[in-house]
C-alpha cells in the first residue's frame, strides 16, 4: 500500500515513524509541505519522498493523509479537484465533515474522518473513525491500518459521533493534564519539591489508567475499591462531589462537542 500526506506537521510526522516501525518503506511513504525544513527532517528521519507539491507521482498513491490545519484545508486541496481516481482520503483534520471535503475535492465521496488524539506522537493514541458510506471494507481496513500505527481505534456509527470523539479523546488529554496539574498543586502545597510532586501526580495517573486498562470492572467499581467507608479517600471524593466536579467534567465535554460542530460549520463554508 503506497501512503501519500498532506502536510508534515507533527501529527503526520508521528503516523510515518508508526507505519516505519509497522514495516512500512520510505518507498511507499510520499508527503507534500511548504517548508522546506520539514520536508528535509522527514526525509531525512523516515526516507521519505517529500515535495512541495501535489506532482503526479504523490497522487498515484493508495491513500491520501490530509494532514493540514482544517483553516488551511480548502485552498490545500484546490490542486487536487479533478485528479483523483480510486483513491481513500482520510482526514485527520478537526471539525471538517465530509460534505465540505467532498465539495472541495470536486465530489471525491471515498473519504474517512479520523480524529486522532495527541498521544499519538508517542505511540499511545486513540482514534475515533467514520467512513462515508461509500467506502468499502477494503478502505476501512486501509484507514484503520494507518491510523492504527499510532495506537487504538474505534469507528463510530454516525459522522455527528465525531464530534463526541474530539470532546472526549481528542480534547480529552488536555482533562488528563489539568487533572495532573491540580495534584501537583496539592503536591507543592504539602511541601513536595517540584520533581516530587510531578512525580507523584503522573505515576498516579499513569498507574491508575492502566490498572482501568487491564480490568473487566467499570471504573467506577475500581472507585469503590480504593474508597474505603470513612477513609481518607472518601473524604477527597465527598469534596469532590460538593464541588460539582463530575458534572462539571461532564459539561466541558459537551461543550467540546458543541464547539465542534460550530467550527466544523464555519470552517465548510464555500
Amino acid at each position: 500500500m503506497k501512503i501519500s500526506f498532506l502536510g508534515g506537521g507533527n501529527m503526520a510526522a508521528a503516523l510515518i515513524g508508526g507505519l516505519a516501525d509497522k514495516g512500512f518503506a520510505g518507498a511507499d511513504l510520499q508527503v507534500v509541505d511548504l517548508q522546506a525544513d520539514n520536508r528535509a527532517r522527514l526525509t531525512e528521519r523516515f526516507g521519505v519522498r517529500a515535495v512541495e507539491g501535489a506532482d503526479e507521482q504523490w497522487l498515484a498513491a493508495d491513500v491520501l493523509v490530509l494532514a493540514v490545519k482544517p483553516q488551511q484545508m480548502k485552498a490545500a486541496l484546490a490542486p487536487m479537484v479533478g485528479r483523483l481516481g480510486t483513491q481513500l482520503v482520510v482526514s485527520i483534520a478537526a471539525g471538517l465533515g465530509l460534505d465540505a471535503l467532498s465539495r472541495w475535492l470536486g465530489g471525491h465521496r471515498r473519504l474517512v474522518r479520523a480524529m486522532p488524539n495527541t498521544p499519538a506522537l508517542i505511540g499511545a493514541g486513540i482514534t475515533g473513525l467514520y467512513a462515508d458510506p461509500t467506502v468499502d471494507a477494503a478502505g476501512r481496513a486501509a484507514a484503520e491500518q494507518v491510523l492504527s500505527a499510532v495506537g487504538g481505534t474505534v469507528w463510530v456509527d454516525s459522522e455527528a459521533q465525531i464530534d463526541a470523539v474530539t470532546a472526549i479523546s481528542g480534547s480529552g488529554p488536555a482533562y488528563v493534564f489539568h487533572f495532573i496539574e491540580a495534584l501537583q498543586t496539592a503536591g507543592r502545597e504539602f511541601g513536595f519539591d517540584e520533581a516530587t510532586a510531578r512525580r507523584l501526580a503522573v505515576e498516579t495517573a499513569l498507574g491508575a489508567a492502566r490498572l482501568a486498562a487491564a480490568a473487566d470492572e467499570p471504573a467506577s467499581v475500581l472507585r469503590e475499591r480504593v474508597t474505603s467507608k470513612g477513609g481518607t479517600t472518601e473524604a477527597a471524593l465527598r469534596t469532590l462531589a460538593s464541588a460539582g466536579w463530575h458534572d462539571a467534567l461532564v459539561a466541558a465535554a459537551r461543550a467540546a462537542a458543541a464547539r465542534g460542530r460550530e467550527l466544523g460549520a464555519e470552517l465548510g463554508k464555500d
